[in-house]
């Protein structure tokens, strides 16, 4: 298979990073994930969310488009597991929705995202991953991160709302859904194959872009 470029959208708690690890391990394809541990504006954001919104979302912009460029440039195949164009269509629009982002900086942040993204190569395919709020709930408390333990489900319900109306209108690449309660990836290597076989006939274009619920 020629080289591709595949990106892994999708809820907290959805499960983008496991499958990430899996599908690079399983395909020897290069891997990224989203910065967390080096973020320097986290601590400041979750004390001061309004004060620091803008600030955050654009480390988390330069971050992803470096990385998206980067995977883009390399010479096998890549998968990373979130998406640059969730940074506005999701998290800076629940920012704002929420009153964490006033319009100005909304408004600016808007006009860096459409720059940096018009420059940036198109991925071959986006792997959504979607789950119940309950399911996405359960595996966040489950984790026991500090930082996500004020999630709540409303939250989650925004965020999935956009997902929708975001996805709905996506036009850049195919997207290959995957209903991720339906199929234990991490620990179940039949499922995993069955993950494996689809995107590679998504990226084929010889596959209906829906996996779960019976599928």
């Amino acid at each position: 298979m020629a080289k591709r470029l595949v990106l892994v959208a999708g809820n907290i708690g959805a499960g983008k990073t496991s499958i990430t690890e899996r599908i690079g391990e399983r395909l020897d394809w290069e891997t990224g994930y989203e910065s967390v541990a080096d973020n320097p504006y986290l601590p400041d954001f979750y004390a001061d969310m309004a004060k620091w919104s803008f600030h955050l979302q654009v480390f988390f912009l330069g971050h992803r488009a470096k990385q998206h460029q980067d995977a883009a440039n390399a010479p096998g195949s890549a998968i990373l597991d979130r998406s640059i164009y969730e940074d506005f269509y999701i998290f800076t629009r629940a920012l704002r929705q929420m009153g964490n982002m006033n319009e100005r900086d909304y408004l600016s942040y808007k006009r860096i995202f459409d720059q940096v993204v018009s420059g940036l190569p198109a991925p071959d395919l986006l792997v959504y991953l979607s789950a119940p709020v309950d399911v996405l709930l359960h595996r966040i408390n489950s984790r026991g991160r500090e930082m996500e333990s004020s999630i709540s489900p409303d939250y989650l319900k925004l965020l999935e709302s956009y997902y929708e109306e975001w996805l709905h209108n996506f036009d850049d690449c195919p997207v290959l859904t995957i209903r991720s309660n339906d199929l234990n990836f991490v620990d179940d290597p039949a499922d995993l194959e069955v993950v494996v076989e689809r995107i590679q006939k998504a990226l084929a274009g010889r596959d209906e872009l829906v996996l779960g619920e019976g599928d």
